[in-house]
């Protein structure tokens, strides 16, 4: 029979006269239990009396004079003290031929749901532009100002750094190769058009994709388990607006910006290396780029820009939105963020020469 108050408050002196009990009894049997002088119960009181009655008997005993929020509790204790926990199996990914094939069709199938939902990202962050275009007081200006701050004006020093190193390493190349036919003097043609049509804009778009879009998705993640998101929704805010939008707006300001600079900068760096190691003076490096490289190389440079920062911040501010509740999320989103930019940038660059190629430019 339990009687009084079986809560948390009575655990001492409860515990040591079911000891005592235990030890003067041993195992026998016990075929009914008295609650009808029992005053209350909570969860710890339960948990004790069913610790009591396993041990003294093998099966259930009969309980009366319960009221039903006891048996309750004596059920749940039960439940909870008797039920086993499994670890969920470990899946062994095979060596053989067909799991290379179900790992890469694996692989493909997540490739295709990623490509639908930043299209679908695409379409809601287009949407959000057009509204902000349409009627400007939705554009949040002090976010779009210090974006283009963060992300385009702080990251010059290291895209001129850069970039003047691979201008030198490009024509180092060139004067290396060329120097063995006489033909020095056409570093400048490889320079310019190397860097006007290629490698200054997709070297921006790299450091950009490393420096910037990391800390989009860092930015918009921390916000995501903070639940800044949610309480956005709750005050009736698009989310759209009021994170992507700016930073989608900026990148595609900024972008063509930096790119400009870096071919500036990379052109410098050639030069340096023609003047100081194959004796060709500034004034001739100027003229024979003007002369011998058309224009239309910046253009088609500059062209990609834009969509460059556009993937660049759509990936960004999607992976970020994607973030969880935990630390181990952020970090796996951060990284796939990077690699998916790194690798919209190498695929947007291949289709922008094909379409140039079949142009004729």
């Amino acid at each position: 029979m339990l009687r009084g108050a079986w809560v948390v408050t009575a655990l001492g002196k409860l515990d040591g006269q079911l000891k005592h009990l235990s030890d003067a009894h041993g195992s026998d049997a016990l075929a009914e239990l008295d609650l009808s002088e029992l005053e209350r119960m909570d969860t710890t009181g339960a948990y004790l009396a069913d610790r009591a009655l396993r041990s003294f008997a093998p099966s259930s005993p009969e309980i009366i004079g319960a009221e039903p929020e006891a048996l309750d509790l004596l059920h749940q204790a039960r439940v909870l003290a008797t039920q086993e926990e499994h670890a969920p199996p470990v899946h062994e990914e095979g060596h053989g031929f067909v799991d290379l094939l179900e790992r890469t069709g694996r692989g493909a199938e997540h490739l295709w749901h990623e490509s639908l939902e930043t299209l679908s990202f695409l379409g809601g962050t287009l949407v959000a532009l057009s509204a902000a275009i349409l009627r400007p007081a939705k554009m949040r200006w002090t976010a779009l100002v210090a974006v283009m701050e963060d992300a385009g004006l702080d990251a010059v020093p290291i895209i001129a750094f850069l970039s003047f190193f691979v201008g030198m390493v490009v024509a180092f190349i060139g004067a290396t190769t060329l120097s063995q036919f006489g033909a020095t003097i056409f570093v400048v043609e490889l320079v310019g058009f190397g860097v006007l049509r290629e490698l200054g804009g997709v070297l921006v778009a790299i450091i950009i994709a490393g420096r910037t879009n990391s800390a989009f998705t860092a930015q918009i993640g921390a916000m995501k388990m903070r639940q800044e998101v949610d309480a956005m929704q709750t005050l009736g805010l698009d989310p759209m607006q009021v994170i992507v939008a700016p930073r989608v707006l900026a990148m595609m300001i900024m972008v063509p910006v930096l790119t400009f600079i870096g071919m500036l900068t990379a052109i410098a760096g050639g030069m340096a290396v023609g003047w100081l190691v194959l004796d060709i003076n500034p004034t001739v490096f100027f003229n024979r780029l003007q002369d011998n490289v058309p224009i239309n190389q910046f253009w088609i440079g500059m062209s990609k820009a834009p969509i460059f920062g556009l993937a660049i911040a759509l990936i960004g501010c999607r992976q970020g939105l994607e973030v969880g509740g935990s630390v181990q999320s952020l970090g796996h989103h951060t990284t796939k963020s990077v690699v998916q930019a790194l690798f919209a940038i190498i695929v947007i660059d291949a289709l922008f020469a094909i379409f140039y190629m079949e142009m004729g430019l």
